[in-house]
């Protein structure tokens, strides 16, 4: 076995089976098939098509009408049946709207997510601090550490709820709008720790991202399509099949084209109808 294969198969991977899921009189998800490895990977589609519920059944944290969440292989241990701690350390998890508390400081959030590898009464130590650093470090939050939630942007807080996140160390990230509130510099150094995390780290991470911007969508290794609670294509950006999917889905309102060397590019057709 290469190092690479070494790595990817310390990392875990998802797989989704049929996830039907049903919230009041519709079915949100429907027969909704999947695998998530090594990489990262963007969740895509329209308001209403059931991307935020998706991701929350792959986190264990929606139940299912029908379907089976498995980690690590398609035959692996069912993620809705796995002991919360023991969940908490493989899959990290960041939600559209985090709750925090706003009298916390920037470092005492962060810090929170060491209790997925320490519990409730762990003690931190060297190495528990370190994981805090580098996370605040990679979101760029170090500087204003101190600061107290109430007292940051929309912005700023989102950062610092990533940097929790990543402070987990769990290789598995599941991502919900993590660029909701953030301009656009810090979107593209966003696009650049995921290919961080999921490429150069060791053993590599899996990082499923849930993104309304195209532009960023289509710099992961693979997207994903969902609508009207189905997936309607899978693929990397590069396929040409994908990219009509997403010019579909979006009833022509986009036009994908490529720059100069070869890569997606997302604009809109302001004279569509």
């Amino acid at each position: 076995m290469t190092a690479q294969q070494d790595d990817e198969a310390m990392t875990p991977r998802l797989h989704a089976q049929g996830l039907r899921v049903r919230l009041g009189p519709r079915d949100v998800l429907q027969g909704v098939s999947l695998d998530v490895g090594p990489g990262w990977t963007a969740l895509v589609g329209p308001n209403g098509a059931g991307k935020s519920t998706l991701l929350r059944a792959l986190a264990g944290l929606q139940p299912l009408a029908a379907g089976r969440v498995t980690l690590d292989a398609p035959a692996g241990a069912d993620l809705h049946a796995l002991p919360a701690a023991q969940r908490a350390r493989r899959l990290a998890w960041l939600a559209q709207q985090g709750e925090v508390s706003g009298e916390l400081t920037v470092r005492e959030t962060v810090e929170l997510g060491r209790i997925a590898q320490l519990g409730l009464l762990g003690t931190p130590g060297a190495s528990d601090h370190a994981a805090v650093e580098q996370a605040m470090a990679l979101t760029e939050c170090a500087p204003w550490q101190h600061r107290r939630l109430h007292e940051l942007s929309g912005g700023e807080r989102q950062r610092v709820l990533l940097a929790r996140v990543l402070a987990t160390e769990a290789p598995l990230l599941l991502l919900d709008e993590p660029t909701t509130h953030l301009d656009a510099p810090h979107q593209v150094t966003l696009a650049r720790l995921f290919r961080r995390l999921a490429h150069e780290a060791r053993p590599r991470r899996a990082v499923l991202s849930v993104l309304h911007d195209l532009p960023i969508a289509l710099q992961a290794d693979q997207v994903l399509l969902l609508a009207d609670g189905r997936l309607q294509a899978c693929g990397s950006p590069r396929d040409p099949a994908l990219q009509a999917a997403l010019v579909r889905v979006f009833g022509g309102a986009i036009r994908i084209d490529a720059d100069a060397q070869g890569r997606p590019r997302v604009a809109l057709q302001l004279d569509v109808g």
